[in-house]
């Protein structure tokens, strides 16, 4: 499939697919015009190319991510350092969903307070 296609498919831009294949992160092959040629699979690696890069991954780390799934079991030493990276990614958003709750608990009781005196006005009436 041709780029343009790759794009409509997963939302991913033109760019950042170029982009994903200067890192070496996706590939494609070059026609004699000169268009690159996605294969299928290219639309479940740009996905989760983005998944990680939402994660906060940086392209370096999803490089290695990427020689881990692709490796063979002598090279662990490269996943090692991936299952750190997703581990600390981990409980960062455990935090983050931690913050909220207590952000969604703050908001839900001002909404409850609004509530109260809307209703107290309306009856004072």
């Amino acid at each position: 499939m041709k780029i343009s296609e790759l794009s409509k498919r997963t939302g991913a831009s033109t760019r950042s697919i170029r982009h994903y294949e200067n890192k070496k992160i996706l590939s494609a092959v070059r026609l004699e015009n000169d268009y690159r040629e996605f294969e299928e699979s290219a639309v479940e690696r740009v996905r989760m190319i983005q998944l990680c890069l939402g994660l906060g991954l940086t392209i370096e780390q999803i490089q290695d991510l990427l020689k881990c799934e692709e490796s063979g079991p002598e090279e662990y030493e490269v996943c090692d350092d991936v299952l750190e990276v997703y581990q600390e990614k981990e409980d960062q958003i455990s935090k983050q969903i931690r913050a909220l709750e207590v952000v969604k608990k703050r908001l839900n009781e001002q909404i409850v307070k609004m509530t109260e005196r809307r209703k107290l006005k309306k009856t004072s009436k």
